[in-house]
């Protein structure tokens, strides 16, 4: 028996008040899982910038959640970007997971703000210097769509950790021994920090198939295979899936597994009663 995980989640902000409810129900399933942290994003290009602020600070403060920030580089400012910051440390933020962060929608590529930071690497070394937060970074166990290849990406995350990054948390992948294999290059490269591998539990195998196409993440053939089965239990089959991952990257030395729940919560609450992880 493996032992049991140190586990976090990601939410999204609500963005009407169906969406609030969804964020309150999800938070209430899983808050008693006492995770180390949870994360709340930014949409696309900074568009819920405002609402993942008010989600922050509530989720902290009626929930006394230990809550990690997200905090992007796009369409602002350095004085704005670092503006924001100073408002999440005075709500009682103490953590940020720092990122480069999405352009919006039909606009292509990223172009960094004319005054703003230029890239991730760039926002965290701000974000050190101020001595208020701990800093979380994304990392890429499969190359990033952006990427000249996979060694781009180890280099990349040993600047942020350089940068003064603390951990670093994956994008979601479909197979653990990409995540060892992406974890032992890091190594070699002289990387000591954590990397914590990030989980996604299918809600909808269209939509994490879809998703995992724009962000490059390759899609095993037996995935395919098994959700178009006539009969099969969707649900059941994507607890079984995940908590058979989660049990191969503990048994690999992992400790810590942050879930990627897009406000469902179901499917992470079976997969850490899976895995061990009791209500407080």
């Amino acid at each position: 028996m493996t032992q049991t995980p140190n586990i976090s989640f990601e939410f999204f902000p609500p963005k009407n008040m169906e969406a609030t409810f969804g964020l309150f129900e999800t938070v209430q399933a899983l808050h008693k899982l006492d995770p180390s942290f949870v994360s709340v994003t930014y949409g696309a290009g900074g568009t819920t910038r405002e609402l993942t602020h008010d989600a922050v600070g509530l989720l902290g403060r009626k929930f006394g959640l230990n809550v990690a920030a997200h905090l992007t580089c796009v369409d602002a400012t350095k004085e704005e970007t670092m503006a924001i910051a100073q408002g999440y440390a005075d709500a009682g933020v103490t953590e940020i997971v720092a990122l480069r962060g999405d352009p919006p929608k039909g606009v292509g590529a990223f172009t960094a703000h004319p005054d703003g930071f230029a890239n991730s690497v760039e926002l965290i070394e701000a974000l050190a210097q101020t001595g208020k937060f701990k800093l979380r970074v994304g990392a890429y166990p499969d190359p990033h769509p952006e990427a000249a290849d996979s060694n781009a990406d180890i280099q990349w995350l040993k600047q942020k950790f350089e940068a003064g990054a603390d951990s670093a948390i994956t994008q979601f992948f479909f197979d653990p021994d990409n995540f060892f294999r992406f974890r032992d290059r890091a190594e070699k490269a002289g990387i000591t920090g954590k990397i914590i591998p990030g989980i996604l539990p299918i809600v909808s195998w269209k939509g994490a198939r879809k998703f995992a196409e724009s962000c490059g993440t390759p899609i095993p053939a037996h995935l395919d295979e098994a959700y178009a089965k006539e009969g099969v239990d969707a649900h059941q089959l994507s607890v079984d899936l995940a908590t058979d991952m989660c049990e191969k990257l503990l048994a690999g030395g992992v400790e810590d597994l942050h879930f990627y729940t897009l406000n469902r919560p179901a499917l992470s609450r079976d997969i850490c009663a899976n895995l061990g992880v009791a209500t407080s």
